[in-house]
């Protein structure tokens, strides 16, 4: 097979990987318009075609679909195998793709890669926010990173980080106009700042535990956002009340930015765990960023 096939083959696993040229692109370093015509050149030597493309979005055929999962076990064994050559000049390289969520990102990956890093320069680390449920496999990520009660029983799990606790907040001018709820329930006549998911395109259910009752009140307002930085913007600017890890606005509550309530209600939330299918043979360099990460508390 010839080195133009290898690589148009490869072009195509990352886009069926990213589900769009723009990313795909993006990652491989070239441009949008040489990508598709890879693809292109692709399916017209196959015969078959691999992808099928609207003005939303990209997704595998029927073939496609069979030829990702066909080939691409053998380009990860080839990239797990560079890898490891690599590791023969001394220090661990590679290039690892994680799946994350921001507060996780934030809180316990940057950190830890600030320690790990400046030591390993060949070793090149992708985060990628996205708080839907993704196929680590499908998606080509080496590991994912989501809440412990979130992990599939068939993964290998590593807890990263500690429970913790969600806050009610809003700032001091929103309860001067709007007053100050009593109970979860008081929330549904408040303006709420949402969490939207993307997998379900539905908002996330806040979650409330009391004296062993548990409740779910789902956020209603004026405002969503796909970010919890927006969602901490909001409430700071007085638009809404937001539901956020403590860590994040501890300092904002001790300055007096915002105001805590339902604190008796507060949820507590199982930790992020770093995970990934127990049939993967982890790197050096995997093997590194897991210590890096690992939860010693």
């Amino acid at each position: 097979m010839s080195k133009e096939s290898l690589d148009d083959l490869a072009a195509f696993l990352v886009v069926a990987a990213t589900r769009s040229f723009t990313r795909a692109a993006a990652q491989l370093g070239i441009s949008q318009p040489a990508l598709s015509a890879k693809i292109t050149a692709l399916e017209e030597r196959l015969g078959v075609r691999l992808l099928t493309r609207t003005t939303r979005s990209v997704s595998t055929t029927e073939a496609g679909e069979r030829l990702s999962r066909s080939i691409g076990p053998h380009f990860d064994g080839i990239a797990s195998g560079l890898a490891e050559l690599g590791e023969l000049r001394g220090k661990p390289a590679g290039s690892l793709r994680i799946t994350s969520v921001e507060h996780a990102s934030q809180a316990i990956i940057l950190p830890a890669l600030a320690r790990l890093l400046p030591d390993y320069p060949d070793i090149v680390v992708e985060v990628i926010d996205d708080y839907s449920l993704a196929d680590i496999v499908a998606e080509r990520f080496d590991a994912g990173i989501r809440l412990g009660e979130q992990v599939a029983q068939d993964m290998i799990a590593v807890r990263i980080g500690p429970d913790f606790t969600q806050c009610v907040v809003g700032a001091p001018s929103y309860f001067a106009r709007h007053g100050v709820p009593g109970t979860p329930h008081d929330l549904t006549r408040h303006s709420c700042i949402a969490l939207r998911l993307p997998t379900s395109g539905g908002v996330w259910s806040w979650p409330f535990v009391k004296d062993g009752r548990e409740l779910r009140v789902r956020p209603g307002g004026q405002l969503s956002f796909n970010t919890m930085a927006l969602q901490l913007d909001g409430a700071l600017a007085g638009l809404g009340l937001g539901y956020l890890p403590e860590d994040v606005v501890g300092g904002h509550i001790a300055a007096g930015r915002l105001v805590r309530v339902l604190a008796d209600w507060s949820a507590l939330l199982s930790g992020y765990h770093l995970y990934y299918p127990s049939r993967r043979q982890p790197t050096a360099a995997f093997s590194l960023l897991v210590e890096a990460l690992r939860f010693r508390g």
